[in-house]
């Protein structure tokens, strides 16, 4: 299910030109998204967003990934938000945030924070800051035949 949010979401990307935040492969065929899916699942950090029982968004959340700097208070992580892009527009993601924001309140944190591809336009920093998320810092992964830009943001929950 999330595997086929996943593969939607960067055909998506193709189709528009877009390969640098997730490249043109498919991630169903990738040994090491399929791994760390895998581990999302039994983890207990997923959860799915279903329209007439179909899957249409995915929610990840758990420890921070290596790559950003570490939260200086108890915070949730957003590891993942994908949907299926068929169903644009509906406030899919929004939703899904909002239940992040929900389990936060819940656990009794009061920071939610994710990282989201920098490069671009810019189009997906602007998505979170439309979601109530402040960009905070700006990072760099290497990967194997490039320097990936990142953008850490940040939600203070009152």
């Amino acid at each position: 299910m999330v595997l086929a949010l996943l593969d939607g979401a960067t055909r998506w990307l193709v189709a528009r030109g877009r390969t640098d935040q997730w490249g043109s492969a498919p991630h169903s065929t990738n040994p090491r998204r399929v791994a760390q899916v895998t581990r999302w699942a039994t983890d207990g950090g997923l959860y799915l967003a279903e329209l007439a029982g179909s899957p249409v968004g995915a929610l990840v959340i758990g420890a921070a990934v290596p790559h950003v700097p570490p939260a200086t208070e108890p915070e949730l992580y957003v590891n993942l938000l994908v949907t299926d892009r068929a169903h644009a527009g509906m406030g899919i993601g929004g939703r899904l945030l909002r239940y992040a924001e929900q389990l936060a309140r819940e656990r009794g944190i009061g920071l939610l924070r994710v990282d989201c591809y920098a490069g671009g336009d810019g189009a997906l920093i602007r998505y979170y800051e439309g979601q109530g998320f402040t960009a905070t810092e700006r990072f760099t992964v290497q990967l194997t035949d490039r320097r990936w830009p990142g953008q850490l943001l940040e939600r203070r929950l009152r």
